[in-house]
């Protein structure tokens, strides 16, 4: 678990811990990641920022070579890899390509915010 400026990106290690995430009526991020990848390791460097200015989110990171079902469940292909998911359900999904900036992660968090 990390503080990031004061909001907790809490670390999911088990598969019941993410069911359970996923399943919270508010709003939660998770950001599929790995420990060998260059652009998961540039995200960590911006994301801060962008966490304190979305607080109607509770945030989580999964090692995505920790869960490959999971990351096979969900469509992710590429790491850094932020989903929205609300009721159990995927509501969104910002793919690597477009998770390059915090300018980006931004652009889709705000477009979440118009739905």
């Amino acid at each position: 678990m990390n503080l990031k400026g004061g909001i907790k990106v809490e670390a999911i290690t088990k598969v019941e811990t993410f069911n359970q995430v996923i399943s919270e009526t508010q709003p939660v991020i998770v950001k599929f990641f790995a420990g060998w990848c260059p652009d998961c390791t540039r995200m960590n460097m911006f994301i801060d920022e962008v966490i304190k200015d979305y607080p109607q989110y509770a945030w989580y990171e999964i090692n995505r070579d920790d869960f490959p079902e999971l990351a096979e469940k969900y469509s992710v292909m590429g790491i850094p890899s932020l989903l929205i998911f609300q009721n159990g359900e995927k509501l969104a999904h910002l793919h690597s390509a477009n998770a390059k900036s915090p300018e980006q992660v931004r652009e889709f968090l705000d477009e979440q915010n118009q739905k």
